[in-house]
């Protein structure tokens, strides 16, 4: 067998070969690294937990995505690379009006009335589409992508659902996560790194 065609057999085999992951969290499969978009940028799992509500309620399994690995909020905040944020449903339906609800609160939580004036019209938009899916069923897919340049891509389930421009959108969104007052601690300190109760698969 010549060297030529041993090259491209294992170039064709690797293609076949299934995603790399990570982790795995609550039976959800969290992969090492993803691809924003076809022939876009590429970004490695910074770290991945649950969402708890009500302490024992499990609602997401949320993980965030950056260029290189990063353990502090503000280096995270002040980094200007492609990131994402990816939530993989686990209660058995979460509605548009409990997500909404909780994204305004954590924003308004972790940001200053006049960076909220600077957002109002683009937060806006995104509670109006969340309104429009007015349910996620568990197993669902969220995506929300900063692609720079373009600004701050959600897609639900493989679908795009809207693009938010501007630079400072997708920061301001992270505070609901990693910000000082986030949605959960336990998410947060697993999104900047920390070790989450989860199975490592390598």
């Amino acid at each position: 067998m010549s060297k030529t065609l041993l090259t491209a057999l294992m170039i064709a085999g690797a293609a076949l070969l299934p995603a790399a992951y990570a982790l795995e969290i609550e039976g959800v499969n969290i992969e090492e690294k993803a691809t924003l978009s076809r022939g876009g940028p590429e970004v490695v799992l910074n770290g991945a937990g649950v969402r708890h509500k009500l302490v024992f309620a499990k609602v997401y399994v949320g993980s965030l995505y950056l260029t290189r690995k990063m353990d502090t909020r503000g280096a995270i905040l002040a980094d200007p690379g492609p990131k994402r944020v990816s939530m993989h449903i686990l209660s058995d339906q979460v509605t548009a009006h409990d997500l909404i609800a909780s994204m305004n609160n954590a924003l308004a939580a972790n940001l200053l009335p006049h960076e909220l004036a600077l957002l109002e019209k683009r937060i806006r938009d995104l509670n109006r589409m969340m309104s429009s899916i007015k349910v996620i069923k568990r197993g669902s897919v969220v995506f929300l992508d900063y692609l720079p340049g373009t600004g701050t891509r959600v897609t639900v389930n493989g679908e795009e659902k809207i693009t938010i421009p501007g630079a400072d959108f997708f920061p301001a969104m992270l505070q609901i996560w990693i910000g000082l007052t986030p949605v959960d601690g336990r998410l947060r300190d697993a999104m900047l790194g920390g070790a989450p109760r989860a199975s490592k698969l390598f």
